[in-house]
């Protein structure tokens, strides 16, 4: 192709979607790559949280994003090792119309969200497979790719690539990015029931023995449907020998969870995903191309959400290649203002869920924690109050925060 693009978008998830659309709200030319054809399923606890629907609220897509089947959700429950719960409610922003949560499959949330790039200005080019980048020297121009049902390969050209092809990312191998750390990665598993009792407006995380480091959650979906999954740190499944299959079978049919169970269906066979967590701090940009969400490795250490930092990171993107666009440069020295940008924002949030997650690994302190929470209506306040980012994360991680629970009625 002898057209060059602004920008090209490796990925039509939901960061490489909106990524798209701002772009285009940004007057560049835009072309997005994905290799599937939607609608097609994503392994996702399915969760979208407040930091989501903010972001949706700016590309103007919260409204129809609300009308989508989905549960609403109003609060959270934390489980701890000795199964004692604490329910916290998420504190939406009326004033914004911007509701506490809701669970939707991301069978429907992705295709929405392609659907939108379809109907925009930018190019798409759907059942697409990157298999290569193509460079001019060391600054990255472009990247051949082969559909489907066609033998030979396309080119397609851009000032910037955009990598926002998940954790398995064809733009960070290609770009010396991609690494596999044990320590800051985490595995989990999905599988959908019905019939499973107990469900409401509530999602639930249990930090139980089966697997610690992570947890089990129970999301409801709509319509009498639950995501059930677990995830656990890399490293632990590795020390421990885990089978994330047995482990999740060996937890909901435990004592205080196989009522709950006891009449659920299975709607699909248990199924797998790596999740990049945000523990590490990882670098996403280079001559001529940025990465986002996933390819990123910007899941949250504690919560294993990776949508609203996904959808984050798609905003800054596009704000930094317009400017990159505007001034002609595209260095990596240029484009490296995504990266300080973006952890300008997040940064101070994923440094304290990853102490959170760490706090999780000791089993005296969580079980301390919650049992806390479960009798003073104070320390919920708190904690609502952080989840809400009306008290800051911060506060989490400060030894003293601890002091004023041990003393809290």
């Amino acid at each position: 192709m002898s057209r060059i693009y602004d920008v090209v978008v490796v990925g039509g998830g939901p960061a490489g979607s909106a990524a798209a659309l701002f772009c285009v709200c940004h007057g560049l030319e835009v072309c997005v790559i994905e290799k599937a054809q939607f609608p097609r399923d994503k392994i996702c606890g399915d969760a979208i949280s407040g930091k989501s629907m903010t972001v949706l609220k700016e590309l103007e897509l919260l409204d129809e994003v609300t009308t989508l089947p989905s549960a609403r959700i109003n609060a959270i429950t934390f489980g701890n090792p000795d199964h004692d719960t604490v329910t916290i409610p998420l504190l939406g922003d009326k004033r914004r119309g911007i509701p506490p949560g809701l669970v939707i499959k991301r069978l429907l949330f992705d295709e929405f969200l392609f659907n939108k790039v379809r109907k925009s200005a930018a190019s798409v080019y759907e059942g697409y497979q990157v298999n290569r980048l193509i460079f001019d020297g060391d600054r990255v121009i472009g990247v051949e790719t082969r559909g489907t049902e066609h033998v030979n390969s396309i080119s397609v050209l851009g000032k910037v690539i955009i990598g926002a092809d998940g954790f398995n990312s064809i733009v960070a191998r290609h770009t010396g990015l991609y690494e596999h750390d044990p320590e800051h990665w985490v595995v989990a598993l999905r599988q959908y029931y019905k019939n499973v009792k107990g469900l409401n407006d509530t999602i639930e995380l249990h930090y139980i023995d089966e697997v610690q480091p992570g947890y089990l959650w129970l999301f409801p979906a709509g319509d009498n449907v639950a995501n059930i999954g677990i995830g656990m740190l890399h490293k632990s499944m590795k020390k421990r020998n885990v089978n994330l299959n047995e482990a999740m079978q060996k937890a909901i049919n435990s004592p205080f969870f196989a009522d709950r169970f006891a009449e659920a269906e299975p709607l699909e066979k248990p199924m797998g995903w790596n999740l990049p967590v945000a523990s590490k701090h990882r670098k996403n940009y280079g001559h001529g191309f940025l990465l986002l969400g996933d390819a990123a490795g910007l899941i949250d250490p504690f919560t294993g959400e990776g949508i609203g930092n996904a959808l984050f990171s798609a905003k800054i993107a596009a704000e930094t290649i317009a400017e990159a666009v505007k001034q002609n440069d595209f260095s990596e020295e240029f484009l490296k203002r995504y990266d300080q940008k973006l952890w300008q924002a997040l940064g101070d949030e994923l440094q304290v869920s990853a102490k959170l997650q760490r706090i999780g690994r000791i089993r005296p302190l969580l079980n301390f924690v919650i049992k806390k929470a479960a009798r003073s209506n104070h320390v919920r306040e708190i904690i609502s109050g952080m989840m809400a980012n009306q008290i800051p994360k911060t506060e989490f991680a400060n030894p003293l925060f601890y002091f004023k629970l041990l003393f809290s009625k």
